[in-house]
């Protein structure tokens, strides 16, 4: 057995690691609103890539440390992560072979579905509001994710992530 699994596994998890720092780091309160979901990209990245590896397990991992690390309603950004990537791997093969301004707009509409399900599950536990603020991370999105998408390929096949 080579060394190559045990590096390709901890190049993943330090990209989601990557992700999670990016998410939770502060921001000017000028572009707080306009943050991207770095640690969705990364997971709908690596999902797309890897889905018999990195799946909807993973994702509800993410999505429950994010909600610890966020100090938010437990388990909500979980199911958002959870129901995304279910949505990744089940049609990872057509994202894979979309033009990239394509896979663009389907990732913008997966990270709307993700922040209208956190705000459907905050609506049922707290009766939260609803305002179209929400919406402006999937837009900032759209324009991140081809160059993430570039990034984290580039790191998959520099250290031959398998």
């Amino acid at each position: 057995m080579t060394l190559q699994a045990p590096r390709g596994r901890l190049v993943v998890w330090l990209t989601l690691l990557a992700g999670l720092v990016f998410q939770i780091m502060p921001l000017p309160a000028l572009v707080e609103g306009w943050r991207p979901d770095w640690l969705l990209m990364v997971m709908i990245y690596w999902a797309m890539a890897l889905p018999h590896r990195y799946n909807i397990l993973t994702a509800w991992l993410l999505g429950v440390v994010l909600d610890v690390m966020l100090g938010a309603t437990f388990g909500v950004r979980a199911l958002g992560f959870s129901l995304v990537t279910y949505v990744v791997v089940l049609h990872f093969q057509r994202l894979r072979n979309f033009p990239m301004w394509q896979q663009a707009l389907v990732i913008t509409s997966l990270i709307v579905l993700y922040h209208l399900v956190v705000f459907w599950a905050e609506y049922v536990l707290q009766k939260a509001q609803f305002n179209v603020d929400v919406f402006w991370p999937a837009l900032s999105s759209l324009f991140i994710w081809p160059w993430a998408f570039w990034l984290l390929r580039r790191l998959r096949r520099r250290y031959k992530v398998r």
